[in-house]
């Protein structure tokens, strides 16, 4: 009993690396959704610049990735990648007040073989991105959703991960918004390692798990908060400033990611996301003659899933 004991701990000690084994000339394919729904109360006498609008989303599409290069930098890599989307069903609209959702609002979007090349840097960090705003809005959010899951790996600690250990860290807010000084202030854990497989896509676009050998990942876990250093009495970003405006107000918001990593290969086989945020705020001239105050209130939800064999094109 005492031998079994102490290799049960080992085996908790035990830390693994989970960043990708990846390969110029790889491919993969990841199946995306992502559905979002805002809405916005606004009081106010007068036309409102820079507010925001009623919007839903409800996106869905394959994103097939192609490794370019693999670049060694600081201990870890770099790696270099141009990503197509081969379908993508979209239902985007804006919300007007007494409108029911129609079967029209749903179409398939065209992605005319434009595609996006990209690096990941050792740290995680996205950057030389090339061909993002030539793509659809629904895209570039679809895109935005995977890459983020992608990437996690790299910023993950340099010596490997043990069962248990946590972390955290601190993003500024990627989205523009009129209040300054919002970031996310995240908890991450590595909870535990479970069986997975990656997704199979049939003609008719159904998922079912792969026909493939079982996987184990390891299932991290993210919870974030979001958090506002401005005060609440002058929140004013610079590029509200340019336009001679300024904000009074509060944003709060919560997010949690689940992650399957595998530990063989190192891929994100699945992730999901559920986001909720709320904001309360006042928008008005330099001399305070207009202002307008809104409330904000955003939820979304979005999941990305490993795909071994992508279906043939229907005639």
């Amino acid at each position: 009993m005492l031998f079994l004991a102490a290799a049960t701990l080992c085996a908790g000690d035990k830390r693994v690396n989970l960043l990708p084994q990846l390969q110029p000339g790889q491919t993969i394919t990841y199946l995306i959704r992502f559905q979002s729904d805002k809405t916005v109360k606004t009081e106010s006498k007068v036309v409102a610049p820079m507010a925001p609008n009623d919007a839903q989303i409800d996106a869905h599409g394959l994103l097939r990735v192609e490794v370019l290069d693999v670049l060694p930098e600081g201990g870890k890599m770099a790696i270099h990648a141009r990503g197509q989307f081969l379908t993508l069903d979209s239902g985007v609209r804006l919300k007007r007040p007494g409108d029911k959702k129609s079967d029209a609002d749903k179409q398939r979007v065209d992605p005319n073989g434009k595609s996006i090349e990209f690096t990941i840097f050792s740290d995680g960090s996205v950057n030389s991105v090339k061909g993002l705003d030539s793509l659809f809005p629904e895209q570039q959010q679809a895109w935005r959703q995977w890459v983020a899951r992608f990437a996690l790996a790299w910023t993950l600690p340099a010596d490997g991960m043990k069962l248990g250990e946590k972390w955290k860290s601190e993003q500024a807010e990627q989205a523009g918004a009129p209040i300054a000084g919002l970031h996310w202030a995240r908890e991450s854990i590595y909870v535990r390692d479970e069986p997975c497989r990656a997704s199979q896509l049939s003609i008719m676009g159904d998922v079912s798990g792969s026909s493939g050998a079982p996987d184990t990942c390891a299932v991290l876990l993210t919870t974030s908060a979001l958090k506002q250093k401005s005060s609440s009495k002058d929140a004013t970003p610079e590029d509200f400033k340019l336009h001679e405006l300024r904000t009074m107000g509060t944003a709060k918001g919560t997010d949690e990611i689940i992650t399957y990593i595998s530990l063989k290969s190192g891929l994100v086989v699945r992730a999901t996301e559920e986001t909720s945020q709320f904001m309360d705020v006042v928008v008005a001239t330099a001399d305070g003659a207009n202002r307008v105050h809104y409330n904000v209130d955003a939820k979304s939800h979005s999941e990305v899933l490993l795909v071994t064999e992508t279906p043939l094109k229907q005639p």
